[in-house]
């Protein structure tokens, strides 16, 4: 009896149903056997007094859970609020600090700087001449025409739907697609035609068509109906633009005769600087996989992926230093350049690492082709300095 009761007062059944059942089983059991009435309600006591308490316990526990989870609820869902109250802010105020800045794009600049300083202070070491006129013209003339390569860019990037979420692109930041395609053309203009001044004055057919090379390859870069970075051939064209062609037309101008032959010294230090230059293109990428693959852009990050791409980042600086290393000790490259290139060597562990580090985090990656420009400056002027140092050391032992 005192079994089927707690039976049934564990599946659920109330107080009063319980009563009128142990009635009906008392009235059933005196035709049968009469168990004494002290020991029914003693058991009887016991036993609702134990599922009383048990269900009290109960009761209890699933009310102390659901307070916890409706705190835990609660404290997730104002987390989650704050979160993105904070990425809102720092949204704005990345738009508001720093978006006229990235449409600049300063330090991309260097490598208009780079190749020309690299490519003069060659000629300095062969000839012993500098012009200060040519150089500063050159890099006026040399940022005009960096300036109408980041414009084309946005421009076609436009077109293409790739610069749709793009804040810092120039047309979004303008509003007008045409009107930025003409400041493009207007700078590319001015900038062909002071290096065409400085490649009549020095008398040197030679540089004048390969810096026609190097804009002809920034030209069919993004610009139709070729766009061959959407093919994935981007850096093979910045590693020929801003190397050979670009470092070597430099060396040619600062020189004051056309028949200054291209030595080994000259395409070993065109190497480096077309390697270092496209770095920074290529890590450039790393942010906007999503995007170029959303509007069919197989950049070599796209095609790789992020992981390979690290890879292929701590590659290149180990090729860097190692070609360095082959080029100084072969004597095409001055001593002096290689022990002065040498010490911006944790530099490119700094870029490798930090590639490897953030290579998933579209955030923080944005970062990498900037330390790659750093990388790219201190190499240059590395160099620079090591192939001035040369030329002194030469004259001093005459």
């Amino acid at each position: 009896m005192a079994s089927t009761f707690c039976n049934l007062i564990s599946i659920g059944s109330g107080q009063k149903k319980l009563g009128h059942y142990l009635l009906n089983q008392n009235n059933n059991a005196r035709h049968c056997h009469r168990v004494p009435s002290s020991y029914v309600v003693q058991r009887s006591s016991s036993c609702h007094h134990k599922t009383e308490s048990c269900l009290n316990r109960t009761h209890k526990r699933r009310l102390a859970t659901r307070w916890r989870q409706c705190r835990c609820t609660s404290f997730k869902n104002g987390e989650e609020h704050l979160q993105t109250t904070s990425e809102l802010k720092t949204e704005e105020y990345i738009s508001r600090a720093t978006l006229i800045w990235r449409a600049i794009k300063l330090p991309i600049y260097s490598v208009a700087l780079v190749p020309l300083t690299v490519g003069s202070a060659a000629a300095y070491l062969q000839t012993g001449l500098y012009s200060a006129k040519r150089y500063f013209v050159l890099l006026a003339s040399s940022v005009l025409v960096i300036a109408w390569l980041n414009l084309i860019n946005d421009v076609y990037d436009y077109d293409t739907g790739a610069d749709t979420t793009k804040k810092e692109s120039v047309v979004n930041m303008v509003g007008s697609r045409t009107g930025t395609l003409l400041a493009a053309c207007m700078l590319l203009a001015l900038g062909f035609v002071g290096l065409a001044w400085v490649s009549v004055g020095a008398g040197n057919v030679r540089s004048m068509l390969l810096l026609a090379c190097a804009i002809t390859c920034g030209y069919i870069y993004q610009c139709p109906p070729f766009r061959l970075s959407y093919q994935g051939f981007g850096e093979p064209l910045c590693f020929t633009a801003f190397g050979p062609f670009a470092t070597t037309a430099f060396y040619l101008l600062q020189s004051s005769t056309s028949e200054l032959p291209i030595t080994g010294t000259i395409l070993s230090a065109s190497l480096l600087v077309g390697l270092t230059t496209t770095l920074i293109l290529f890590c450039s990428h790393f942010h906007q996989v999503k995007g170029d693959r959303a509007v069919g852009k197989m950049s070599p990050l796209v095609r790789l992926g992020t992981e390979a791409g690290s890879t292929v980042v701590k590659v290149g600086v180990v090729t860097l230093y190692s070609l360095l290393l082959i080029l100084g000790l072969s004597r095409a490259l001055p001593f002096a350049c290689m022990f002065l290139c040498s010490l911006t060597l944790p530099l490119g562990k700094l870029v490798v690492s930090f590639v490897e580090e953030n290579h998933e985090d579209t955030t923080k990656i944005f970062m990498a082709k900037y330390y790659c420009v750093r990388l790219q400056a201190l190499f240059g002027a590395a160099l620079t300095a090591g192939l001035v140092a040369s030329r002194m050391i030469v004259e001093r032992s005459l």
